[in-house]
């Protein structure tokens, strides 16, 4: 982060850590000093309020100055359990205070001596109580009371107080080395803090508006290194050469259709068909809706490509879905001259050989395929086209690796996963983004039910005669087996149960993540086949496959989904020519609950979903930041901060269009940061 070796420094050498309290920490993310003052407390706990005994509220969290009346008494009500009470006084009224298993309390309280104690209180009538307050003496300079403190996330064996201390030394050792990044001008127009004030009061604030202002400081750099990154990232993409494919007609394809695109789709196109006929290498994300028809578009790409006698690769995350995905590619250029092949961990090893030498001697036009496209011995000939689908099932590496098997071949991404557009320029600053926002006008919309445990007997009846029609069904669990902690459906137990009971006489089948990939394709094949009426399974099914005949899916405790995992799992059924439904079997009594499950009963547009699901979840890691390389968010909050998201993008304007980090002196100390992350960037991911 800075110059000075001391931010680099383990944090093993900071007092009070030792070598079980450092492993610990390295489980929180934190390993250096710079790590442990950049590591952000998720919320505060007030102590600044000391009041009256007499005073205090029922449930108030707050602080009494008082001294001991009574001896302290300890009991032991039963085995393991060690019960300390205690009586003190302000002079206002009485309070009771409690202990368990706490045996140094009755050593460190005396008489005739003030102390502070914190906790929350509770109050029936005169009586007043605190169960376990924190204790300090009252002269004492307000270690633990008295102010405001931070309240840091912890793993199991770490406390509040070694999080603190290790944020406070780490602090103590780097707070005058601390350098300011952002220009002072910048700094005055966004009533921006200084450095040294925010990462101090960020921690330790004095007041929370000093929290307040220290925190919208650290978010709005952060938010603007991340800006500025992409559009370096987007700017080193973009000088690159690429390929300058020649204007082919399109008609023998579009004549093999069976259906017209639609407006979206042929927007899209365009802006693809402009990509590669330009010289600048194409690097485009399309992001479209389920069943919004981003495969034919991607198809049309492929057709450019050949034509031009540019060989491609169409990488995805299933061998169910490559299977899909090249049988309709061959329906389509059978007799126009392009040949297809299909390459997965499931392809023989002889036949893997003839594929793998045929490509390298250019005499396979397209090859779609899973990870095993990726291998060392996969070579092309002439790699003018990279297609990744599902993107967020690959990793930034992966699409540097395959798209290294060519000379700046065009690189395509598409996405299911709707991202608000209010965060798609942040995620995805790195690429050109497409939107397909009309859906098919053959596509129905599916009819969602929310509904509670009390309905389970007519969801049966209903699988039943959707059966009886002809019709399948899945079922979703949200655990692959039973577990003691967590009180939810799993996929084996449910199989198991049904089977044998309410769906007796049906033929049910088991996927899950846990299974061996032959046994899971095996599996998914049956169903694709009609050989299986109800597939349970977990959430392995959310991508890419295609069942025209499944109408009905039925998500069990459908409250442990987030709602764009829910829309994607809604996403595989209605995909063929009969009415579909998903129901949704909620268990939680939560109002948030009630209320995210209406949203999804209420609309089948994933982008509107997904701006709702942020705004009641927060973003969390949901929409890939990790993948595309970038550091994950130590501080923003997409949502809650997007006024100074704006204010950040504003900024960005000012700076790019000025060329600020090039000509001004100011910028300088900026400019090396961004250089900095742009190394680190590059030399971790090797995206070029």
């Amino acid at each position: 982060m800075y110059q000075d070796n001391s931010f680099a420094q383990s944090i093993r050498f900071i007092k009070g850590v030792g070598e079980a309290s450092a492993r610990l920490f390295t489980k929180l993310g934190i390993h250096t000093v710079n790590d442990a003052i950049n590591y952000f407390p998720r919320e505060y706990e007030d102590r600044t309020k000391v009041k009256k005994i007499i005073e205090v509220m029922d449930g108030e969290e707050c602080g009494v100055s008082a001294r001991l009346v009574t001896e302290i008494a300890e009991t032991r009500p039963r085995r393991n359990l060690l019960v300390t009470k205690a009586l003190v006084t302000d002079g206002t009224a009485y309070l009771s205070l409690t202990w368990f298993n706490q045996t140094y309390i009755k050593s460190s309280l005396q008489k005739d001596v003030e102390y502070i104690f914190f906790g929350k209180a509770k109050r029936t009538g005169m009586r007043i109580e605190m169960n376990s307050p924190v204790i300090e003496k009252a002269d004492r300079s307000g270690k633990t009371t008295g102010r405001i403190l931070p309240v840091y996330p912890l793993t199991k064996g770490l406390t509040q107080a070694h999080v603190r201390n290790l944020v406070e030394n780490s602090l103590y050792l780097v707070k005058d080395k601390l350098e300011e990044t952002l220009p002072e001008d910048l700094r005055k127009k966004h009533k921006l803090g200084q450095v040294k004030f925010s990462y101090e009061e960020i921690h330790f604030p004095k007041s929370f508006t000093n929290m307040e202002e220290a925190r919208r400081r650290l978010v709005f750099e952060e938010l603007l290194l991340l800006q500025l990154t992409l559009i370096r990232s987007k700017g080193i993409s973009s000088e690159q050469k690429g390929i300058s494919f020649q204007p082919v007609d399109m008609t023998p394809l579009l004549s093999k259709l069976t259906f017209s695109l639609t407006n979206a789709q042929k927007r899209v196109f365009e802006e693809i068909r402009t990509d590669m006929e330009s010289d600048r290498r194409m690097n485009r994300l399309i992001q479209g809706d389920v069943g919004s028809g981003k495969t034919i578009v991607a198809v049309m790409a492929l057709y450019i490509a050949a034509k031009n006698g540019y060989q491609s690769a169409f990488m995805v995350p299933t061998e169910i879905l490559a299977e899909q995905h090249y049988r309709s590619v061959c329906s389509l250029f059978d007799d126009l001259g392009i040949t297809v092949s299909l390459l997965t961990g499931s392809t023989k090893k002889k036949e893997k050989e003839e594929i793998k030498s045929l490509l390298k001697d250019g005499k396979i036009d397209v090859v779609i395929g899973t990870h095993a496209i990726l291998e060392d011995d996969t070579e092309f000939s002439q790699l003018g086209l990279v297609i990744t689908d599902e993107q967020h099932r690959f990793g930034v590496r992966q699409r540097a690796k395959i798209s290294g098997k060519g000379e700046n071949p065009d690189i395509l991404v598409m996405t299911a996963t709707p991202i608000p557009r209010t965060l798609s320029l942040v995620l995805y600053g790195d690429l050109d983004v497409s939107i397909i926002d009309e859906l098919p006008p053959n596509r129905k919309p599916i009819d969602t039910y929310a509904v509670d445990e009390s309905y389970r007997q007519r969801i049966y009846n209903f699988i039943r005669k959707n059966v009886a029609q002809g019709r399948q069904a899945y079922i979703v669990c949200p655990l692959v087996e039973d577990s003691e902690e967590i009180p939810a459906e799993s996929a084996e137990g449910l199989a198991e149960r049904i089977r044998d009971n309410e769906l007796i006489g049906l033929r049910v089948g088991l996927i899950h993540g846990k299974m061996k990939p032959a046994d899971k394709e095996t599996v998914m094949r049956a169903f694709v086949k009609g050989e299986l009426d109800v597939l349970v399974s977990t959430t392995v099914i959310e991508v890419g496959v295609n069942v025209p005949n499944a109408t009905l899916m039925v998500i069990e405790n459908a409250e442990r989904f987030g709602l764009a995992q829910l829309h994607q799992l809604r996403g595989r059924v209605g995909r063929g020519e009969h009415k579909s439904y998903c129901i949704l079997i909620n268990q939680s009594r939560s109002e948030i609950s009630k209320q995210r499950l209406e949203i999804l009963a209420s609309t089948n547009d994933g982008f509107v979903i997904s701006e709702k699901d942020l705004e009641l979840r927060g973003p969390g890691d949901v929409f890939g930041v990790r993948q595309h390389g970038l550091p994950e968010m130590r501080i923003a909050n997409l949502y809650r901060d997007m006024d100074i998201l704006k204010e950040v993008q504003e900024a960005v304007k000012y700076i790019m269009s000025n060329n600020l980090l090039d000509t001004d002196e100011q910028y300088r100390p900026l400019a090396e940061r961004l250089d900095s992350i742009m190394n680190e960037k590059f030399r971790e991911i090797a995206i070029n």
